[in-house]
């Protein structure tokens, strides 16, 4: 797999050069990737967002038959802002076997490796088909990952098995937590900083319901299943930004926060939400709107994606074990698009090349030897699917 192996690398300095930052467009990439594999025999379709500022691309390769096994990758990368990185992040460098560069190995590696590979699975594949998703906006949202799923039900276009590419040093991963995102706006009443009964101080309503997000926090720890395999083994709340207000002596009148839960079974995502609602319309609003009848309280859901629950009977694992050689499979708290592929009744796991500890970091990096390591993977994959 020489020859593949040098083609990824070099297909990945392509991706790299795209700076797919989840709030810029992804254009660029998918149509390069679009290219790339109709130019190698596959069957591609794009798909558009709403607006036409992102896309997903879907491609197969073999015959054109039901079932069939998914390669996944998101497009998309977390922002480069207020990151000290030796080189520029949207050049790939290479120093002593590590590939450097944003994305590399969250999770351009895994998608240069999959393409790279399609010559080869058109030589080889033959008994089912094999295809490629690839989708924007999975790091703030999953938001393509839930429009493919949609894009594939509405075409009839039904897989067996996902692959989710995601960096995990190659072992395989069987479950993750799911990944719960919101922002929640709270409107007030402006004033002077010397009269606070007067208005409504925005800040001070949303830093109550912090507190009550930090409560929370603790009681989920309280509810971590007995047999739970993740560390940690309870559902977790993040509080990630804060922000309101206008000067040292306005009342705020607006705030925002945003926060997240990452749940470890569907339960406990319910338990916050309806003691979040009881507690904003039996106490925060109450309060708020004996001053302004006007003060509200609103929360905007960003994301909802389930979790990967593991699964006693799970092609996808088999599979990965067989080309792997591994025998065993691993939970982890971060989220991936695997839980959506698999309430669409596919059988999925998560691995691919890279350490999650390099993603979202200054310094990105993969290693040439785990690409090998995939490349050698997905070629023993096209072996197994020549019939």
């Amino acid at each position: 797999m020489t020859t593949q192996l040098s083609d990824t690398v070099a297909l990945l300095g392509d991706l790299i050069a795209f700076p797919t930052v989840s709030e810029l467009s992804n254009l660029d990439m998918i149509a390069y990737l679009a290219h790339r594999l109709e130019h190698e025999g596959a069957r591609v379709e794009v798909f558009h967002d709403d607006i036409g500022h992102k896309a997903n691309l879907f491609a197969t390769i073999g015959p054109e038959a039901d079932g069939g096994i998914v390669l996944s990758g998101h497009s998309d990368v977390v922002p480069v802002d207020e990151q000290d990185w030796a080189s520029y992040p949207f050049e790939m460098t290479e120093h002593e076997g590590l590939l450097y560069g944003r994305g590399t190995c969250d999770m351009k590696g895994f998608i240069a490796a999959a393409v790279a590979m399609a010559p080869y699975f058109v030589d080889k594949v033959r008994d089912r088909p094999i295809h490629f998703a690839f989708t924007y906006d999975e790091e703030v949202g999953c938001l393509g990952g839930q429009a493919l799923v949609e894009s594939l039900r509405e075409r009839g276009i039904r897989p067996d098995v996902a692959l989710i590419g995601e960096p995990t040093l190659m072992r395989i991963v069987e479950g993750h937590k799911g990944c719960y995102e919101y922002t929640t706006h709270f409107h007030g009443l402006a004033g002077h900083g010397s009269a606070p009964e007067r208005g409504v101080n925005a800040v001070e309503y949303a830093v109550r319901y912090v507190n009550r997000l930090l409560e929370l926090k603790q009681r989920l720890r309280e509810r971590a299943p007995a047999n739970s395999r993740f560390d940690p083994p309870w559902s977790t709340i993040n509080t990630g930004s804060l922000t309101g207000g206008v000067a040292h002596n306005v009342i705020a009148s607006i705030a925002q926060l945003e926060w997240e839960m990452r749940p470890v079974q569907a339960s406990d995502a319910e338990y916050v939400k309806e003691d979040l609602r009881r507690y904003c319309e039996e106490v925060l609003l109450p309060a708020m709107r004996e001053t302004c009848p006007d003060a509200d309280i609103s929360t905007e859901v960003i994301g909802e994606v389930d979790g990967l629950e593991p699964a006693e009977i799970n092609e996808a694992k088999e599979i990965m074990m067989e080309l792997t050689g591994q025998d065993d499979c691993e939970v982890v708290a971060f989220g991936t698009e695997a839980g959506i592929f698999q309430q669409y009744g596919m059988s999925a796991v998560v691995c691919g090349p890279g350490s999650i500890h390099q993603a979202h970091k200054p310094d990105e990096y993969v290693s040439i030897e785990q690409l090998q390591k995939c490349v050698d993977m997905l070629g023993r994959l096209g072996d197994k699917l020549a019939g």
